[in-house]
C-alpha cells in the first residue's frame, strides 16, 4: 500500500507505451487511409521505436510521471502541452537534421505527433480523474509532533497522492477509544506510527492484533520518505542510522559508480577542453580576475579538499569572509549568471572527480566555514559525510536553491534519503533531472 503512487506511475508509463504503439499503426493508416503494407511498417518501425523511447525519456525529464506535483487539472494540462511542443521540436531536429535514417514519408512524423498528443492527453485526463482522484486509502496517524500534523495536512491537500488522513491520535486520545472498532468502522488500511508511540506497550499490542485483518502498520519516517523522497530529520534518532545505513551492502555499487565516474570524467573533460578557450575569453572580457576559482570544501569522512570552478563572481567577492550565496546575488557577473544557470561553472570539477574527491552524483560538498555552524544547528548534519559528495545530487534536483540554515535543513533531508537509497537507478534519475534543470535554467 505504501508504494501505491509508485505503482500508479508505472501504470501511467505503461499506458503511454501502449498508446504510442497504437499511434504508430494509426499514423500509418491515416497517411493513405488504407491498411499499411509490411514494407511500410518495416521502414518506419526502428526509427519510430527510437523516437518513442526518446519521448518516454523526455516525459520523465519533464516530470510528467511525478503525479504528486499536479494538484490541479489545469496544471497538468499546461505542463503536458508545453512538454509535447518541446517533444515535437526535438523530434523534428532528430530526424530531419541528423542523417542517420529517415521516416518515409516524412509526413508520418507530423501525423504521429498529432495522434500521440491526442491519445496521451485523453489517457492522462482519464488517469487523473478516474484513477488518481477516485481511489483513496484511509490512513490514521499516531503521534503528537508538529511535523506529523503538518504532514497530515500536506497529504489531505493533495488528492493525487491517493491517501486520506482520517484522524490523528496522541497517547491520551488513543486510550479513550476502541482502536480496533474504530479501524474497522472507518475502513482504515494504514496506521502510521511515530517513534514515541512505539514505546507504549499497550498500543503496540493493539497494533499487533490488527495485523491479521490486513492493516498495515508503518513507521512514520518510512511513510514520509516514500511520499516526499526525503527523511524527516527531526523525527529520527541515532537508532535510525544504525538500522538504515548499512554501508557494507553498498560496496559493489560504489565500485561500479567509481568506474562510471572515470568514464564520464573522460567524456566531460574532452568537452571541457574544447569549450575552455571560449569560456575563458568571455570571463576575462566581462570582469577582471582569474578564469578559475578554487574553494575549500568538506568531503567524505570530513576530508578537506579544494574544488575548482569557472569564476562566476566579481573578484574579491568574499573579501569580508564566507557568505551564503543569494538569489539575484549582486556579486555574480552577468556572464557568471549564464555559467551558473547552465551549470558550466561546475565543469572544471571533473578534475576533482578524477582525483576521487568528488563523484558525479552525491550530496553537494559544503564549505568548512558553514559546516561548523550547520553541525551545531542541524541534527545529524555530519552524516552527509558518510558518502563521497557529488557534482549534482538528489537535494539539488528537488530543492534547487539554498541560502540559509533553514534551506540546509531541507536539503539535509533529501541528502539522507540519497545516502540511504543510493543506487545506479537513483543516480540515473538524478542525471536526467539535472539535464532538465540545466535546460530550464532552474534553481541557481
Amino acid at each position: 500500500m505504501i508504494k501505491t503512487h509508485y505503482f500508479r506511475k508505472i501504470i501511467l508509463a505503461g499506458g503511454d507505451l501502449g498508446f504510442l504503439v497504437l499511434t504508430f499503426f494509426l499514423a500509418l493508416f491515416l497517411r493513405s487511409f488504407e491498411i499499411p503494407s509490411a514494407s511500410l511498417i518495416d521502414v518506419n518501425l526502428l526509427p519510430m521505436a527510437v523516437l518513442y523511447f526518446i519521448w518516454i525519456v523526455l516525459f520523465f525529464i519533464a516530470g510528467l510521471y511525478e503525479i504528486e506535483k499536479f494538484i490541479s487539472f489545469n496544471d497538468l494540462r499546461n505542463h503536458f502541452l508545453k512538454t509535447m511542443i518541446a517533444v515535437g521540436i526535438i523530434s523534428v531536429l532528430f530526424f530531419y537534421t541528423i542523417p542517420l535514417w529517415g521516416i518515409t514519408p516524412k509526413t508520418i512524423l507530423l501525423i504521429n505527433l498529432l495522434v500521440a498528443t491526442g491519445f496521451l492527453w485523453v489517457w492522462r485526463k482519464f488517469f487523473f480523474n478516474n484513477i488518481v482522484k477516485s481511489s483513496k486509502i484511509n490512513v490514521i496517524f499516531f503521534g503528537s509532533s508538529g511535523e506529523l500534523n503538518d504532514f497530515a495536512g500536506f497529504i489531505n491537500n493533495r488528492p493525487q497522492l491517493a491517501y486520506q488522513v482520517v484522524d490523528i491520535f496522541d497517547e491520551d486520545k488513543s486510550r479513550k477509544i476502541d482502536i480496533e472498532k474504530y479501524v474497522k468502522d472507518r475502513d482504515i488500511e494504514i496506521i502510521v506510527v511515530s517513534d514515541e508511540i512505539k514505546q507504549d506497550e499497550k498500543l503496540v499490542s493493539v497494533f499487533y492484533n490488527l495485523l491479521p485483518f490486513g492493516i498495515a502498520i508503518i513507521d512514520f519516517s518510512k511513510f514520509y520518505e516514500s511520499i516526499t523522497g526525503k527523511i524527516p530529520v527531526s523525527m529520527i534518532g541515532k537508532a535510525w542510522f544504525l538500522e538504515n545505513l548499512i554501508e557494507v551492502n553498498k560496496r559493489e555499487y560504489e565500485n561500479i559508480k567509481r568506474i562510471i565516474d572515470l568514464i564520464l570524467s573522460v567524456i566531460t573533460g574532452s568537452v571541457l577542453l574544447i569549450i575552455l578557450p571560449f569560456i575563458a575569453f568571455f570571463i576575462k572580457i566581462t570582469s577582471s580576475g582569474d578564469v578559475f576559482y578554487c574553494q575549500k570544501r568538506v568531503g567524505k569522512d570530513g576530508k578537506i579538499f579544494e574544488i575548482i570552478k569557472f569564476r562566476s563572481m566579481i573578484a574579491g567577492a568574499e573579501k569580508n569572509g564566507a557568505e551564503w550565496s543569494k538569489k539575484k546575488d549582486a556579486r555574480i557577473t552577468w556572464f557568471g549568471r549564464f555559467l551558473r544557470g547552465s551549470r558550466i561553472d561546475e565543469l572544471p570539477q571533473v578534475w576533482n572527480v578524477l582525483l576521487g574527491d568528488l563523484s558525479f552524483f552525491g550530496p553537494r560538498p559544503e564549505r568548512p566555514e558553514f559546516i561548523e555552524e550547520l553541525s551545531l544547528k542541524l541534527p545529524h548534519y555530519k552524516m552527509r559525510h558518510l558518502v563521497k559528495p557529488g557534482l549534482s545530487g538528489w537535494a539539488q534536483i528537488n530543492f534547487p536553491y539554498g541560502a540559509s540554515v533553514e534551506d540546509s535543513m531541507e536539503k539535509l533531508q533529501y541528502d539522507l534519503f540519497y545516502i540511504k537509497n543510493r543506487s545506479i537507478a537513483l543516480d540515473m534519475s538524478i542525471a536526467l533531472k539535472t539535464l532538465k534543470t540545466i535546460v530550464s535554467h532552474e534553481g541557481r
